[in-house]
């Protein structure tokens, strides 16, 4: 099993929500939050002033998935996420040991 985190452009998290439940990949976690990368943020006006805003917002995705599944959700938020503007994001992708829900006591694989 593999926890996958994605941070994401803001606007598509509607459209890599709706291609990973059709693919069958239901729950996910997202947080709003504020990162920068290589893009080094933008350079914004306001009444002719120029001023830089480096902190820029951002969504993360978190979901676990099986081994098999991995792949193919990379696939998903590559191509449902993809601009191909510099600041489309990042996955990251680690182990997960063990799982265990609440609810019925399952583990593993079930549990997802």
């Amino acid at each position: 099993m593999k926890k996958i985190e994605a941070i994401i452009r803001s606007e598509k998290l509607g459209e890599i929500k709706k291609a990973l439940a059709i693919a069958g990949f239901i729950g996910l976690t997202t947080y709003e939050v504020k990162g920068r990368g290589r893009q080094k943020g933008v350079v914004l006006q306001y009444r002719t002033q120029e001023y830089r805003v480096d902190m820029l917002a951002k969504t993360k995705i978190e979901l676990v998935v099986d081994d098999a599944g991995v792949e193919k959700v990379i696939k998903i938020i590559c191509e449902s996420g993809r601009t191909g503007n510099i600041g489309d994001g990042k996955i990251f992708i680690l182990p997960i040991e063990e799982i265990v829900r609440v609810r019925t006591g399952e583990r593993g694989k079930e549990a997802i």
